[in-house]
């Protein structure tokens, strides 16, 4: 018998015991095809937890990303705005704007500098269940004249004495 390269010969199926059919040595009877059909789908419930937690993680992970980018941009602009001048109430809902709703701000003075550092918790499921609190810190030299005091707001006002970046 000649056969072409790369083509097996056929082979006739063999008759097994109780009426099933065995073809190159694998039995394909109705019990077997139900034990696959099971053991794909506990293969399936195995493996599905763990990418489903894979994926939380990697969400919990980019609103932690989104967050940090966000409390960066409101201590910038809160930076920005002590610096011109602005008085303390108007730089925390500057932050607030940029930085959400949760978002918290303490503005430090020393000297011509300030430093505002924003803080707030990563959202979502796993951002409540993990103690996240992410900083954010800025600090600037005044541009107004004088010791650093934002109108009026230097010795008693709402601005902490504390040491800023340099």
């Amino acid at each position: 018998m000649t056969h072409s390269p790369g083509v097996q010969p056929s082979r006739r199926p063999l008759e097994a015991a109780a009426g099933t059919t065995v073809c190159r040595g694998v039995e394909q009877g109705t019990a077997d095809a139900a034990n696959a059909r099971g053991a794909v789908t506990a293969e399936f419930a195995v493996a599905l937890p763990a990418v489903l937690a894979l994926l939380a993680m990697l969400l919990a992970g980019a609103a932690a990303g989104m967050t940090q980018l966000r409390i960066e941009e409101g201590a910038r602009a809160g930076a920005r705005a002590l610096a011109r001048g602005d008085d303390p109430a108007a730089v925390e809902r500057t932050v607030r704007t940029l930085a959400g709703g949760s978002a918290a701000a303490s503005v430090a003075a020393d000297g011509g500098w300030f430093s505002i550092t924003v803080t707030d918790r990563v959202p979502g499921p796993l951002g409540s269940s993990i103690p996240w609190t992410l900083t954010a810190r800025s600090s600037t030299r005044s541009e107004m004249a004088g010791t650093g005091a934002v109108n009026g707001a230097g010795a008693g006002g709402s601005l902490t004495d504390g040491k800023a970046n340099r």
